[in-house]
């Protein structure tokens, strides 16, 4: 099958670069050189002590982490190699290049692909005569397969699960985020010839392009994850990729509840409030897990209802049967042929939709979204960016008037207040958790203001000597909500009310917190 292999004689390895079907092998010819503290310190600690003593220190309130806390974190997987492994992986890398049929390569299955191109790595170091350990041999075989058939060093990132997130900031620097903390890794690439190479990879997978003609991309990887790209001139130093790593597993409400994202009686709550189609917007900071939230909640949603997701890049994973996914298209090089959002939500009107579901409401498209929900779309979620759930309001108020609708801002706010009926608030907070704030109703209008009622709030009540905060998920004393009909006409109104009783957290003298005494 791969015809230009001839036995043991092998072609000398070039000098030159790898053929353009291939990636170039991540090595340079330094090796990595992390950096160092004053004291000596490895990079993890470091960045950990950068941390505590930059962002948390100056208020002298948080103890520094427990020993055993800091040995639980998860570490970082830096490769320290000499640089004699590198040009060792350069030659055996060049040669592969040589005695490969790639073009037979690419009919091959990923599995089937990956042992051949192991065999013949292998024989390669038999010829060449390389003295290597066996682990440094793995190694070597497992980094050449991942620069001929994945996404090259950033391989073993996206292989781990417990990474929320992958920022490349040029060929040099990598950081993770892990457990709500950035940290460092040793991963690096060849030269930012190669990270181009990746990136344009990752986005030809869903039609997109990135070069200098059209520098910036949003694509997706095919487990969902959400991917940005920014690529020269407009990045400085290199293109830079962002990666929203995707959990293997489908979070749901139980798995928010062990994680303490949400109460046991807020879990009960969110489950009502999907299921009796309340008309839903999440509300958060960027990283603030609004996407996940929102999976979560479309758990609740009848099998047997229509459901429309309209995205910039699409990442909902629904589990519902009749799920239609729409995504947005950038314009070609002509600057024609872009579809955006507005054009999606339009047009899923025409479509015969139960409920339409938004990824991110960003600009005009909120004026098309909210007329949906107040047209016979009940149970239409959405999310955007903001802090609180009345700024949700404002932004929600913004964005209308940015499509240009020339509308009296007492309409809009009355349009607000008849469409949607839940604000739901995620916030991620300085020790790195994510909790659910605030799950806040829109009442309606007293005179040109918008009134909101809070259901249940999150109040932190102080810290741990590892710098954790601590916190509960408590009831206002509301006990008969705006949608207590609703519930009631779906027959939910006795757990809901059950929730709202075994949420209250009572004073001293017996009285439940509400809003004022809080």
């Amino acid at each position: 099958m791969f015809g230009k292999r001839s036995g043991t004689q092998l072609p000398p390895a070039k000098k030159g670069g790898p053929a353009p079907q291939a990636l170039p092998p991540s090595a340079a010819k330094e090796p990595p050189k992390a950096p160092v503290s004053a004291k000596g310190s490895p990079p993890a600690a470091t960045q950990r002590s950068q941390m505590s003593e930059g962002g948390f220190k100056g208020k002298g309130e948080i103890a520094q982490p427990h020993a055993a806390a800091e040995a639980a974190k998860p570490k970082v997987a830096e490769r320290r190699h000499s640089e004699e492994y590198y040009d060792i992986k350069t030659t055996v890398f060049n040669a592969l290049i040589d005695t490969i049929d790639l073009t037979q390569l690419a009919k091959l299955d990923a599995e089937a692909a990956r042992e051949e191109i192991r065999d013949i790595v292998a024989e390669i170091i038999q010829v060449k005569n390389v003295v290597m350990s066996i682990a440094e041999q793995e190694e070597l075989l497992e980094d050449i397969c991942n620069d001929v058939l994945g996404y090259g060093p950033l391989e073993p990132l996206l292989a781990r699960d417990d990474i929320a997130d992958i920022m490349v900031n040029g060929a040099e620097t990598t950081f993770i985020e892990v457990g709500g903390k950035v940290e460092k890794t040793g991963i690096r690439f060849a030269d930012n010839a190669q990270l181009m190479n990746i990136c344009q990879r990752i986005v030809s997978q869903v039609g997109r392009r990135v070069d200098e003609s059209s520098p910036i991309c949003d694509a997706r990887l095919p487990d969902g994850s959400r991917v940005n790209v920014i690529a020269p001139p407009l990045a400085i130093d290199g293109p830079v990729l962002t990666i929203r790593k995707f959990k293997k597993d489908k979070l749901k409400l139980e798995q928010l509840m062990r994680y303490a994202s949400i109460s046991p009686e807020m879990k009960t709550i969110l489950e009502i409030i999907g299921r009796v189609r309340c008309n839903i917007v999440i509300s958060g900071g960027t990283g603030s897990g609004k996407t996940t939230l929102l999976n979560c909640l479309t758990g609740n949603i009848d099998l047997d209802e229509r459901i429309i997701t309209c995205e910039d890049s699409a990442e909902l994973q629904l589990q519902q049967p009749h799920v239609v996914r729409l995504e947005t298209r950038p314009p070609n090089l002509e600057g024609e042929g872009q579809i955006t959002m507005r054009d999606l939500v339009k047009n899923c009107l025409r479509m015969r939709p139960e409920r339409i579901i938004v990824g991110e409401v960003r600009g005009p498209e909120a004026f098309d979204l909210l007329q949906a929900m107040n047209t016979g779309h009940d149970g239409s979620m959405g999310t955007l960016h903001s802090n609180s759930p009345r700024e949700c309001i404002s932004r929600l108020e913004s964005m209308i008037m940015m499509g240009g609708f020339q509308l009296p801002a007492k309409t809009i706010r009355e349009m607000i207040t008849g469409s949607i009926d839940i604000i739901i608030q995620a916030s991620r907070l300085r020790d790195g958790s994510r909790k659910v704030t605030h799950i806040t109703e829109v009442l309606g209008m007293e005179g040109d203001v918008v009134t909101l009622q809070n259901i249940m709030v999150y109040d932190i009540t102080g810290e741990d000597a590892n710098g954790k905060l601590i916190g509960r998920h408590r009831s206002t004393g509301i006990a008969r909500p705006r949608f207590w009909e609703r519930a009631t006409y779906y027959g939910e109104e006795g757990r809901l009310a059950a929730a709202l009783a075994a949420a209250e957290v009572r004073d001293v003298d017996g009285s439940p917190l509400g809003e004022k005494n809080a």
